[in-house]
């Protein structure tokens, strides 16, 4: 196995371990875009590795402090992107696909200028400050890398595209609030906690805190009926990709409902299962999308086995 095939099964691989969803809904296209979607996922992974685990070993850089670490592995990016290769396999696959897809590289810009503000912000004041400053290079942007993947028919694809980057990552926030409070950060608007009395550090599921998070479930619902426009902008595989992706994502909003909102004990998850049913729905070329947007069948619990 020559160093790029390796590059493209570890990026593979790092799919798989973190972003399932990714993986699921990439199966779904034909193999030179599933391992350039696996790249663009396998970039942003290990940045986001280096703010959360700063000790690991990522890709040759040396140790330090994360903002050395960061700057380090954005320099290390852009050497492989202009060479056209790395000695690192993961860089070397990501410059490969890049090159080749002809992807903009100023999206990265924005990518690595969002990562660096983790280091130095921990809360944000209102939705807008928190979606333009913050999520506009760590989720809008990632829809826009992925388009030159996944051959959009149209240029209107994009703003879609980028609802979609947004919707995911509000989702993440959603569910992912007890381990970000572990990290000393808080993804959801100052402004808004305080409207509705919410306090996260509490870890206690309130009326309050529940009202907070119908709200935000909301939002991030319209953001995923906005996102759904763009899909009769992509060809076949790429629709059924990303409805797949959509729909898996949109059904971990659903796990949080049923929880009563609780997001500290547990990460909230789509079953395996559940997973591989939806994708071989859309392969048979079925339609996967909920049939009333925000509102999902749940599935009978019997017939899940949850992900490891």
């Amino acid at each position: 196995m020559n160093a790029l095939a390796a590059g493209y099964r570890r990026c593979a691989a790092l799919t798989r371990q973190h972003g399932t969803t990714y993986y699921w809904g990439a199966m779904l296209l034909p193999r030179e875009q599933r391992r350039d979607v696996y790249a663009v996922y396998a970039l942003c992974r290990l940045a986001d590795d280096i703010l959360d685990e700063p000790d690991r070993e990522i890709a040759g850089i040396p140790q330090g402090s994360p903002t050395e670490r960061l700057a380090a592995f954005r320099g290390a990016f852009r050497d492989a992107v202009d060479r056209g290769t790395s000695p690192d396999p993961v860089l070397a696959a990501v410059a490969d696909s890049l090159t080749r897809r002809g992807t903009d590289l100023e999206c990265f810009d924005r990518f690595f200028d969002a990562m660096a503000l983790d280091l130095v912000m921990t809360t944000w004041a209102s939705w807008p400050d928190l979606r333009d400053r913050y999520m506009e290079g760590s989720a809008a942007v990632i829809g826009e890398m992925m388009l030159p993947v996944l051959e959009p028919l149209t240029s209107e694809a994009t703003r879609p595209a980028r609802m979609l980057g947004h919707a995911f990552q509000l989702t993440n926030f959603l569910r992912d609030v007890g381990e970000d409070l572990d990290r000393g950060r808080v993804y959801l608007p100052a402004d808004e906690l305080a409207t509705h009395g919410a306090d996260p550090w509490q870890r206690v599921v309130t009326p309050q805190w529940r009202s907070l998070m119908a709200m935000q479930i909301e939002r991030n619902r319209e953001l995923y009926r906005e996102a759904e426009t763009g899909l009769p902008m992509l060809p076949d595989s790429s629709r059924r990709c990303v409805a797949t992706a959509l729909e898996l994502y949109r059904r971990i909003l659903v796990r949080i409902e049923d929880a009563d909102y609780d997001v500290f004990t547990e990460r909230r998850r789509v079953p395996t299962r559940e997973k591989a049913a939806l994708a071989a729905r859309a392969w048979a070329g079925r339609d996967v999308i909920s049939a009333s947007p925000g509102v999902t069948t749940r599935p009978d619990p019997t017939t899940c086995m949850e992900e490891q």
